[in-house]
């Protein structure tokens, strides 16, 4: 059965699911952005944003122009921890 925000926004990610970070969307995330502000962070730390298809590169975009984009890689991969060594999300 679909849940009341799958009829409310097409392609809406179900409860629980992993969702983009970009503003407004509801979608299921397949991208893990990783990154760190080098003013605040050490040089291992890694933040993370979560993207869908759609928002994945401007999202990228946004974090890229600022010099925090270290790595773009599938949340599968993510959730293996092939990607990540230091990652607190």
């Amino acid at each position: 059965m679909n849940s009341p925000d799958s009829l409310l926004f097409p392609g809406a990610a179900d409860a629980g699911a992993t969702v983009c970070s970009a503003k407004g969307c509801r979608s299921a995330a397949v991208w893990v952005l990783a990154w760190n502000n080098p003013k605040l962070h050490t040089p291992e730390r890694r933040k993370t944003w979560l993207a869908c298809d759609e928002h994945r590169e401007h999202l990228s975009q946004f974090l890229g122009v600022r010099g925090f984009l270290k790595d773009v890689v599938t949340l599968e991969e993510w959730e293996k921890g092939d990607a990540r060594s230091a990652s607190d999300g």
